[in-house]
């Protein structure tokens, strides 16, 4: 199967009307452990002319020995980039969508702590739904495009940064809960991570409030 490489078509469009794309994608949204995290990075106009970076794809599209090289080529290549997270006591507390707003609204806290100023903005949201303006994100302009980690270079970049540092964050836990086996499965409901669920009930980063024992092994 062929692999078709994103573009910057839809950030320059969009670059024509607002002075910054603020692209976001999110990792762990199906995992039964650990928190779900955001990634946000900022385009503007000279960033849009730059070449994409070798081998820059949604991360499910990138294999995972080669995820760190691209995740550091993604972020010296966009003008500033963050990750937010909400961690699973939220998520039983508010609900995975909220949780995602929460967290999408803490990488763009974090860009705004860097200089960025996200009211100048359109914000690039991967997916078919808006859960940053419900979350409390009324002042900005988000605009859900389906497939955008597939077809937009800077979404990719969103995509691949969060899923680095989330599964970097799942493999130091691995540490503290080995039988969980989190090193390889990164919290998702792999047939051994299920029965140590089993065996040894839950850890205090598992998402209590799902219907773990029963969920789906997706590998």
């Amino acid at each position: 199967m062929t692999v078709v490489a994103p573009r910057l078509t839809v950030e320059r469009r969009l670059l024509r009307e607002h002075a910054l794309v603020i692209a976001c994608d999110e990792v762990g949204r199906g995992a039964l452990a650990g928190p779900v995290a955001v990634g946000a990075v900022v385009m503007d106009a000279a960033g849009a002319r730059r070449r994409i970076p070798d081998g820059l794809r949604d991360s499910k599209l990138v294999a995972e020995h080669h995820r760190h090289a691209v995740a550091a080529r993604a972020g010296a290549w966009v003008g500033a980039s963050a990750v937010g997270w909400a961690g699973a006591g939220e998520i039983d507390e508010v609900g995975i969508i909220r949780a995602l707003g929460l967290a999408a609204l803490r990488a763009i806290a974090e860009l705004r702590a860097q200089g960025v100023v996200p009211e100048d903005a359109v914000v690039i949201l991967d997916g078919n739904h808006d859960y940053i303006t419900p979350a409390g994100g009324a002042g900005l302009r988000v605009q859900p495009i389906v497939k955008a980690d597939r077809d937009c270079a800077s979404a990719a970049a969103a995509s691949v940064l969060a899923k680095v540092a989330r599964d970097d964050l799942m493999t130091q836990l691995h540490d503290e809960h080995p039988v969980y086996v989190w090193a390889r499965n990164k919290g998702y409901a792999s047939l051994e991570h299920r029965n140590a669920i089993r065996s040894q009930g839950l850890s205090p980063y598992h998402r209590a409030s799902w219907a773990i024992a029963d969920a789906p092994t997706l590998f």
